[in-house]
């Protein structure tokens, strides 16, 4: 806005020196804000407002005011702004003036108080003159008068104007957000809720009358009924009634009214939440009043503690006038341009990508031949190296059972016990190849390594534990068969054979017909019965109902679920290996060693297994961490950040063992690793859900002699802990896992829930790493004093010339926790994140479960304070972060179709980590994005 000034001076006595000009200038950038809105010549409205009303601003630059200011030696004294007349004559000339209207005064207003913002510094009261001061305190009175008047018209213009661009489609999407029962807009649907809710009115309801504080669980709000309790007032203040019972009749007049699908009417009930004492504007207080009432509802306790703030933060952008109170139309405001603030906020957790050709490019068919042929090839593109693993596994298995079989069929001791010791023996062959192979899949060192092979082309090594647990299977059945043929069918039958017929194996028994009795308490009696009942023990006590303490057992049985049972009991094998070999060795009707093959399947993958097992011990010794720094978290959880022994090489997305020898000298845990390759330290994040991770954490805080850092990690920030008197902690590894390949795909969707985000940091940090390094390397970088990159990366940089170019151009993380402190596991990563990726290569996305979705009423205003806080701050206020929280669960199906949209001819790698419940689903929409556009997802996982 331009503005024309006229400076005088007036003879205010001898010494006063004179001086008077005039000239035109353009109001600085910095006097006045880009956030100030000017309706009507009156700045209304917040920092952010003037987005969603950006089509209401009046320019006008020929708005023009007449500025008197009182020049002396010592000071200037401004005496009064005042309009210039509504308009100026071609020649440029200001005489003929007269006074201008009041509609243009209120428009040069805002033009004044500007200036008086911007000139306030040379007011200096204790030098002016008696006359200079008389004429500044009649200017501000006037001044204040006009500005008062202004105020109330510029609230009333604006609000005239918003009922202009109030369209109905903006309408809609903010009905969303001030939704109180659920999705339904059916009439229907309605009804058909409202007979559940009579039936709890008839639960409920005493003496024909429902409780005030019944009537969240009465309508549906078990689980947020103090919420419930303020609509409740709500509804009975806009009756004019004080009450705290209702009947059947008005409960369903409320129920109406919550459920109405009209916009004004659900506005209008959370308006009156707000507006406790029903006058038609919310105060500050009403306001901070219905924030804590959200963050109870979501058990939000951070964000109580901080209403005060945010009740302000709202106040300053919808009363920029200072009124001390906001109306309905400026909450239907802020509502209405909500999305207006999400698309201005920082874009690391938005998804911003347009719906592509990509999409659509296989389209849908209803055809069930079609269907039938996308589903065989879901299932081969996704099970290929599965399938020939298992049928190779399978026809060995069924070659070897028939070998044996045929073999024994032709035997003279067939004639004796006929098909039973057939089929035993043929399910002992089965058993030997078996007792082999359930040893490789837990090799973890030979499985690294062969990871890094061609062989992860053909051998999904991801599954390694699956086919250990199928085999596993495969035993159990082998023994029934084996063990059972034995006891009910051929020792029966040999006991009770006739004198002739037992003749024919005579010599097997050295000539003496055993008994029942006898053939039990043998050598392979013995061997048998023990080996059968020591695997019945380690196989039930495998099974997930006792090592995920599913079952509940009573004292002192309790003992026999949970990990330390699981995994003790596996060390019974150990017993059952040397007892196998003792079995296969005394042998009823085999004699020759050469024959006796038991040794020659179980020798190389036990000497397999016993070099692995030492080289873990030797390697534990020699990995012994030196504890850097102890950060106890919210929600459980605590990080441990240790020295990287010399020679100790890891890549992002394995995994250690850690040992403590202080509480058990057996137990091995696994931790996935959580510092990036090229750090000089390594850090893991532990949950507590054991009595192993319990004492751990003990251990490690409450002992006097170890130092323990409260609060959030930091990676930068590691202080130096007195190692005496700490307990030793031993690591083995690393371990292989899927995430560890991140770096053969164009782009990256990873997803961890919870404490599953563990080893997503360590691959994030890595990406950075190495795009810090491509930019150093090819002389891009220019800024050299990047403090919050120094600490991160300054050990991987020197390596950089010899790192192949990144392949991965681009990783989306949703992380997905049901605990709002969940965020200060990470908050440090993440703000490293946002201050480092200078090319936009990651996008993070938070999501908070606990909180109601969006679109529910009970976290409208959170998602309001939300919005209104990124855009005006950049920070989050649920995570702390730059990066913005979700509210519910992410719409996977979305997710999926923006990424395909955008990297269209990509390989997309989803990594999971979580749950088994939602790998199901993701596994599910990567195969058919897969086979409907040209964008091929690979689906891994990993369960905690």
């Amino acid at each position: 806005m331009q503005l024309k000034s006229f400076l005088r001076s007036s003879s205010l006595g001898s010494s006063s020196k004179r001086s008077s000009y005039s000239r035109n200038f353009d109001l600085p950038d910095d006097t006045v804000p880009a956030e100030t809105l000017d309706i009507g010549g009156e700045y209304v409205g917040g920092a952010m407002l003037p987005i969603f009303l950006n089509d209401l601003r009046r320019n006008n630059d020929q708005d023009l005011v007449e500025v008197t200011l009182e020049l002396d030696d010592n000071s200037i004294v401004l005496c009064s702004v005042a309009p210039t007349p509504s308009h100026v004559n071609a020649e440029g000339s200001d005489e003929g003036e007269e006074e201008a209207p009041n509609g243009f005064l209120a428009r040069s207003a805002s033009a004044a108080s500007k200036i008086r913002r911007k000139f306030s510094w040379i007011r200096s009261p204790s030098v002016r003159s008696r006359t200079s001061a008389g004429a500044s305190e009649v200017a501000d009175d006037n001044f204040q008068q006009h500005r008062n008047h202004n105020t109330l018209l510029a609230r009333e213009e604006m609000k005239s104007k918003l009922k202009l661009v109030r369209s109905k489609s903006a309408a809609q999407r903010a009905l969303g957000g001030l939704r109180f029962i659920s999705k339904t807009t059916s009439e229907s649907d309605t009804n058909v809720l409202w007979k559940k809710v009579e039936a709890r009115f008839h639960a409920l309801a005493k003496d024909g009358l429902l409780a005030r504080e019944d009537f969240g669980e009465c309508i549906g709000m078990m689980d947020s009924k103090e919420f419930a309790v303020g609509v409740f007032d709500a509804l009975v203040r806009r009756r004019r009634q004080r009450t705290t019972k209702i009947t059947k009749t008005e409960l369903h007049e409320f129920w109406l009214q919550i459920s109405d699908q009209s916009f004004d009417a659900r506005l209008q009930i959370f308006f009156d939440m707000a507006d406790s004492n029903g006058d038609g504007k919310i105060t500050r207080d009403e306001v901070q009043e219905l924030i804590m009432l959200s963050a109870s509802a979501n058990k939000l306790s951070k964000l109580k503690e901080r209403a005060a703030e945010y009740a302000s933060l709202i106040m300053e952008e919808l009363d920029p006038e200072g009124l001390g109170y906001i109306e309905l139309w400026q909450l239907e405001t802020l509502l209405l341009q909500r999305d207006n603030y999400m698309n201005y906020s920082r874009p690391l957790s938005t998804t911003s990508v347009g719906w592509g050709q990509n999409l659509g490019t296989r389209s849908k068919t209803k055809n069930l031949m079609k269907k039938a042929s996308y589903a065989l090839k879901c299932i081969v593109l996704d099970n290929w190296q599965r399938g020939w693993i298992l049928l190779l596994w399978a026809m060995i298995m069924a070659g070897l059972f028939t070998w044996k079989f045929l073999q024994y069929r032709r035997r003279a001791a067939f004639q004796v016990m006929g098909y039973c010791l057939a089929t035993a023996k043929g399910a002992a062959e089965t058993l030997k190849l078996n007792m082999a192979l359930v040893l490789l899949p837990v090799c973890r060192n030979i499985l690294t390594w062969l990871r890094s092979t061609r062989a992860k082309l053909l051998v999904p090594f991801d599954d390694n534990i699956n086919f250990h647990k199928i085999i596993a299977h495969a035993i159990a059945v082998g023994i029934l068969l084996h063990a059972g043929n034995h006891l009910v069918c051929d020792f029966p039958r040999l006991i009770n054979s006739s004198p002739e017929t037992f003749a024919l194996i005579a010599s097997d028994f050295d000539n003496v017909k055993p008994t029942y009795k006898s053939l039990l308490t043998g050598i392979e009696g013995v061997t048998g019965i023990v080996m059968v009942i020591l695997m019945a023990i380690a196989f039930t006590l495998a099974t997930r109902s006792f090592r995920r303490n599913v079952l509940k057992l009573p004292a002192p049985f309790n003992r026999l679920t949970g990990f330390n049972a699981f995994w003790y009991s596996h060390h019974l094998l150990a017993v059952v290996y040397v007892l196998l070999l003792v079995h296969g060795t005394f042998l009823f009707l085999v004699h020759q060693w050469w024959q006796k093959t038991t040794w020659m399947y179980i020798s190389m993958p036990l000497l397999l297994y016993v070099a692995e097992r030492s080289l873990r011990t030797c390697r534990s010794e020699h990995y012994a961490a030196k504890i850097l720094k102890v950060s106890v978290l919210p929600g459980d959880v605590f990080s441990l950040t240790m020295s990287k022994p010399s020679s100790f090489k890891y890549k992002s997305g394995q995994y250690i063992f850690l040992q403590c020898p202080t509480i058990s000298s057996f137990e091995w845990h696994p931790f996935s690793i959580t510092s990036a390759p090229g750090d000089d330290y390594l850090s893991v994040h532990i949950r507590m859900v054991g009595d192993w991770t319990n004492e751990l954490k003990r251990v490690f805080t409450e002992d006097d002699s170890s130092t323990c850092e409260i609060g959030r990690a930091k990676f930068r920030e590691r202080g130096n802990v007195d190692q005496r008197g700490l307990p030793r902690l031993l690591v083995d590894g690393p371990y292989g896992a899927p995430a560890q390949d991140y770096q053969n795909y164009d782009v990256l969707l990873l997803v961890g829930l919870g404490i599953g985000a563990t080893p997503f940091i360590s691959i994030l940090k890595d990406l950075l790493n190495n795009s810090r390094s491509e930019e150093l390397d090819s002389n891009t970088e220019t800024s050299a004093s990047d403090d919050s990159w120094t600490s991160l990366a300054s050990s991987s940089v020197a390596s950089s010339g010899k790192k192949k170019s990144l392949r991965t151009k681009s990783a989306h993380f949703y992380w997905v926790t049901r605990e709002p402190g969940s965020f200060e596991w990470f908050k440090g990563v993440m703000n490293e994140v946002a201050e480092m990726d200078h090319k936009g290569l990651i996008e993070m996305h938070n999501y908070l479960t606990s909180v109601y979705e969006e679109g529910d009423a009970r976290s409208t205003l959170i998602s309001m304070v939300q919005a209104l806080n990124h855009a005006k701050h950049g920070v989050d206020i649920l995570s702390g972060t730059r990066v913005r929280t979700h509210f519910a669960r992410p719409k996977w199906k979305e997710v999926f179709n923006k990424i395909a949209s955008k990297y269209p001819y990509s390989t997309v790698g989803v990594f999971y980590c979580g749950l088994p419940a939602l790998a199901k689903d993701l596994k599910k929409l990567s195969q058919e994005l897969t086979y409907k556009t040209s964008t091929r997802f690979e689906f891994h996982k990993e369960y905690f």
